[in-house]
């Protein structure tokens, strides 16, 4: 947070940020939970400056990211049960690595701060009162977009997006796999592949199979809420995305997300 919002201009918004605030720790501290510091730092949300069209992008990018996996044979001769769990470990990778292939840029926009006095206000009135969904905080947003711009800078290939993608979704070292060593056997083959494909495009540079990995590694480090809530939450509401994923992999044969 580059400026504390309770130390703003308008000196009178500051000082009833800051009493409610702290009727808002007391309220805390009352019910055992720690005092917090300063709420603009710790609760700085943010949302997609044009969640339209960015979420239509995004759900077309979903669309080809499941028809990628149901054109691999290999995929479908695996146990049901080890498909639902790549899919559910793998999907946020893979999906973002689509983002990227497709060049999908979105901007984001802080929310709007009386979303923020409304959760103080009402805090402590009613603990029967449904949750307010969870809104992307600006520095996990910005740690995404860095990811992809770092992606973008290496300016990947098809073939290299294809490979990659494979040795992403077969990973046997997702718990509970039945034919993890199959998986592990496939998930060699797609390295290999993407091996053999980088010596006659970047012959001189013997590190960039190395370093497609560990990029690669970042993506999978994102965190699934932070994806669904950003790209997928106003278009699905409170549907489960990884089911919504399921169904699209063996029922729906095209067609984009229907909000």
């Amino acid at each position: 947070c580059e400026q504390c919002q309770c130390h703003g201009q308008d000196k009178r918004t500051a000082i009833l940020y800051t009493l409610l605030s702290q009727n808002l720790s007391q309220g805390r501290a009352g019910r055992g939970q720690a005092p917090q510091g300063c709420l603009c730092q710790q609760r700085r949300t943010v949302c997609l400056r044009t969640p339209h069209a960015t979420c239509q992008a995004a759900s077309n990018v979903l669309v080809k990211t499941i028809s990628f996996i149901k054109n691999l044979p290999s995929f479908h001769l695996l146990p049901r049960e080890d498909q639902l769990l790549l899919l559910d470990s793998c999907w946020v990778p893979l999906f973002l690595l689509g983002l990227v292939q497709e060049m999908v840029t979105f901007e984001v926009m802080e929310t709007p701060a009386p979303s923020m006095l409304k959760k103080i206000l009402l805090d402590g009135q009613s603990q029967q009162q449904e949750p307010e969904r969870t809104q992307p905080t600006l520095a996990a947003v910005q740690r995404l977009q860095c990811c992809l711009n770092t992606f973008w800078s290496l300016d990947l290939s098809p073939k290299e997006y294809a490979y990659l993608k494979g040795a992403i979704l077969f990973n046997p070292d997702v718990p509970g796999l039945r034919a993890s060593l199959y998986i592990e056997s496939l998930q060699r083959e797609a390295q290999r592949a993407l091996q053999e494909v980088l010596q006659p495009l970047h012959p001189e540079d013997q590190g960039r199979f190395a370093r497609l990995l560990l990029v690669a590694s970042t993506l999978k480090s994102m965190p699934p809420a932070l994806i669904t809530n950003l790209f997928f939450r106003p278009v699905i509401g409170n549907a489960d995305i990884v089911e919504l994923i399921a169904e699209m992999l063996y029922e729906i044969t095209g067609g984009r997300l229907a909000p």
